[in-house]
């Protein structure tokens, strides 16, 4: 026979589970996850919000179809090389070459492909190895020798930048041929109308399936739902409804990118990897402690290897995507703000300094918030220089932001 107050606690825990359910339980639950400082993606919704409102009530044009699709043209490149860096950002290390990698992959595509006219694709893959060899040497530098990244990165910056300008030579420059394929991928190509619809649709329905089959699967060990189908359909049909009228939006002008089309899918690879695989999980692992990682098993080496390739990997084809939107390899690319942008999108978007947090989502969040000051400003006709300035405030804001909410974490017992 059970003991009456056992069963009077596991009755008023159950009408806790049942009161929990549903969108009001889930509201309740978002808002004590922000109280204890898991803030997620907030902070950049909410700056992107604010900077589109700002800028739009300046000049209207900024919320303009054309403009916003030439705000993605430009995003691509510089979100190509953020989702490597969040790579490193995870394993509480940095690449400060990225800048210098994405010059020089760019100039190996003009020198392979204009100058000894061998065809593009093995000039793609020439640009892309040498941005693997980049990271393998990094992460060698780390392994075998302790030397730190932050030393190791900006002593390849120098090298690569030297390397760029010897293959351009004494002209600086190397223009890329204007009819070709990929110049008009970085400049002209747009999905068609259908195609887009049917990617907007694509994610909800994928949450959707992903979601049922999840509660399928915890049903059957009995293991409770949290928020229920409610919430579920909830999320799915509101992230479907904001995609439609995104979509829709950006169609009544040049419509969405082909280049952008293509950051995004790797941005989505990456979120799968970093959140469905083994190699995901021991590289939040090795940011989160790495010496624990290592007593449990893990190959931190081989980890640390991967994340360095992928990040200078990512960063070469950031650096062609650019020379393609600019159909030129010139001694100006990977300069300037290109390091900036890049890492001040991943913190922006939500990867900690710090290690051990991060996501795939905040390179695509983060490099639209740093493209829209860019663009909002030169639409305002303001210099370059209140752009630096501005670009740099939101990145210390952003890194206040995230040093509070980890102290919030680990007073709440979640870091």
């Amino acid at each position: 026979m059970s003991d009456p107050k056992s069963q009077t606690a596991l009755d008023r825990s159950d009408s806790r589970v049942r009161h929990d359910e549903g969108i009001p339980g889930a509201i309740r639950g978002f808002i004590d996850r922000v109280r204890s400082g898991d803030l997620g993606m907030l902070p950049v919704i909410v700056g992107l919000v604010l900077i589109a409102t700002v800028f739009w009530s300046l000049n209207p044009v900024f919320l303009a179809p054309n403009n916003l699709a030439n705000l993605l043209f430009d995003a691509a490149a510089v979100g190509c090389i953020s989702l490597g860096i969040v790579c490193v950002l995870i394993l509480g290390e940095i690449d400060l070459s990225v800048g210098s990698m994405s010059g020089l992959a760019s100039a190996v595509l003009g020198v392979i492909w204009v100058k000894t006219g061998l065809p593009v694709p093995l000039a793609i893959l020439v640009a892309l190895g040498a941005g693997a060899f980049m990271g393998l040497v990094y992460a060698t530098l780390l392994n075998r020798f302790g030397m730190p990244s932050f030393v190791s990165t900006l002593a390849g910056l120098l090298a690569m930048l030297g390397l760029q300008l010897y293959l351009l030579g004494s002209t600086g420059s190397i223009n890329l041929p204007y009819a070709s394929i990929m110049v008009r991928f970085g400049q002209i190509y747009v999905m068609p109308t259908w195609f887009s619809y049917l990617l907007a649709v694509l994610p909800g329905a994928l949450m959707l399936w992903l979601g049922l089959d999840r509660m399928r699967r915890r049903a059957a060990v009995n293991l409770s739902n949290p928020g229920g189908l409610s919430v579920l359909l909830a999320k799915a049909g509101l992230l479907t409804l904001f995609l439609l009228f995104a979509v829709y939006y950006l169609n009544q002008g040049r419509g969405i990118p082909w280049m952008f089309g293509l950051f995004v899918l790797l941005v989505v690879a990456m979120n799968y990897g970093l959140t469905r695989t083994q190699w995901g999980r021991a590289m939040f692992a090795v940011g989160g402690n790495r010496e624990a990682a290592r007593r449990s098993g893990i190959n931190v080496h081989r980890i640390r290897m991967s994340a360095f390739m992928l990040c200078s990997t990512l960063a070469a084809l950031g650096g062609m995507l650019a020379a393609s939107r600019l159909a030129s390899s010139s001694q100006q690319a990977g300069t300037g703000d290109v390091n900036l942008n890049a890492i001040a999108a991943a913190v922006i978007g939500g990867t900690s300094l710090f290690g051990g947090r991060g996501s795939a989502w905040s390179a695509l969040l983060g490099v639209i918030v740093i493209q829209a000051i860019s663009n909002g400003l030169t639409l305002l006709n303001l210099s370059s220089s209140l752009r630096y300035m501005i670009t740099g405030g939101v990145l210390a804001i952003a890194v206040i932001v995230d040093s509070l909410a980890r102290q919030s974490r680990a007073s709440h017992g979640r870091a």
